[in-house]
């Protein structure tokens, strides 16, 4: 597995499963926590509807409003970034990438204490485990 993470704040995630797989993987594992899925977009499908073309592209929005909802309280701005996003996309060679903020860069952007903005961190480790053919992390 592959995982880089560039300047503004976003991590990339190489999946070792198919597209579809690593977007159903991802569903089942965040249900599998409690997380609340707030919406799935077919970007493809969304595409092909206006007559354009792009590879498999999905967005997944998702979050505990528990720990959200305190996020919001202190710093209203941070809904900007909630619920939390993950975009999976196929390339034209086959690879696909999973895509989603950096905990503390959401945090560092809306002037969040760092142990709040932690709250949101254990979800990257599941988006990685979840992709790279390794156990869900225990926390």
């Amino acid at each position: 597995m592959n995982i880089s993470a560039d300047a503004s704040g976003i991590i990339t995630n190489t999946s070792l499963y198919s597209f579809t797989d690593t977007v159903q993987r991802l569903l089942s594992a965040l249900k599998g926590r409690g997380i609340k899925i707030f919406a799935i977009i077919d970007q493809q499908a969304e595409a092909k509807s206006v007559g354009l073309s792009i590879p498999p592209t999905t967005l997944i929005l998702f979050g505990n409003p528990k720990v959200g909802t305190p996020l919001m309280l202190a710093q209203p701005a941070s809904g900007l970034d909630l619920p939390l996003k993950v975009l999976i996309t196929e390339s034209v060679a086959g690879q696909v990438l999973v895509r989603y903020n950096d905990a503390l860069y959401i945090g560092r952007r809306h002037g969040m204490a760092p142990e709040l903005a932690a709250n949101l961190a254990p979800v990257e480790k599941l988006v990685a485990h979840t992709v790279a053919q390794q156990p869900d992390p225990v926390d």
